[in-house]
């Protein structure tokens, strides 16, 4: 896996190229993130560096993350996500990544948690087909048969059914870099990404 950032959806604009065609982008505030662990094959069994996000007062910490941050000496962070590296010669503990080990063009996968919309039905989870609407029919939006009778007399698992809709971890793969801007920490990418403004995602390049 390659080295990614965290940072939070700020939501949805559209803007235009050069030849005039409308371009929908999302707007993403991106890091700084600090590293905060560099794990080596030779002491943890793999290679990976830890990084973290969100600047927070210690008091929303528990005893446990403080220690760990504290042993770095790294400011209270409120989230950390670990990433597998091949060489980890290059990174170094409080080393910062911004935006900037990203270049316009460039296709990245975002990961985050979709919106959630509650306890949905076959038809809009799953995209069933609606019963018959006339001739008495009293199978409109129902599930129909989930299965069969004496054998094996129960349901199997797996059954596609009535339930949550949304609100799962979801990646939206090979996205294009649009536009970076360094100073305000700001991506621009191409097409949508999950969850709603303010949520927060991981940027991993594709």
């Amino acid at each position: 896996m390659s080295v990614g950032l965290l940072g939070n959806k700020i939501g949805m604009t559209q803007i235009f190229d050069e030849s005039g065609n409308i371009i929908p982008v999302t707007i993403l505030k991106v890091g700084p993130c600090v590293v905060t662990q560099v794990k080596t094959e030779s002491k943890d069994g793999y290679n990976s560096i830890q990084i973290g996000y969100g600047n927070v007062s210690s008091k929303s910490l528990t005893q446990p993350e403080l220690g760990h941050l504290q042993k770095s000496k790294i400011q209270p962070l409120k989230y950390l996500k670990e990433f597998r590296i091949n060489n980890q010669d290059e990174f170094q503990i409080g080393q910062i990544l911004n935006v900037d080990s990203l270049s316009p063009g460039q296709l990245v996968n975002i990961r985050g948690k979709s919106i959630g919309k509650g306890f949905s039905g076959l038809q809009k989870r799953h995209n069933f087909t609606r019963g018959p609407m006339t001739h008495g029919s009293k199978n409109h939006r129902a599930p129909g048969s989930i299965g069969m009778g004496t054998t094996p007399g129960r349901v199997l698992p797996g059954k596609k059914m009535a339930g949550q809709l949304g609100n799962k971890i979801t990646t939206i793969r090979k996205l294009k870099v649009i536009q970076i801007n360094l100073e305000e920490n700001i991506l621009i990418i191409k097409g949508s990404v999950p969850g709603k403004p303010g949520n927060l995602l991981s940027i991993t390049p594709s």
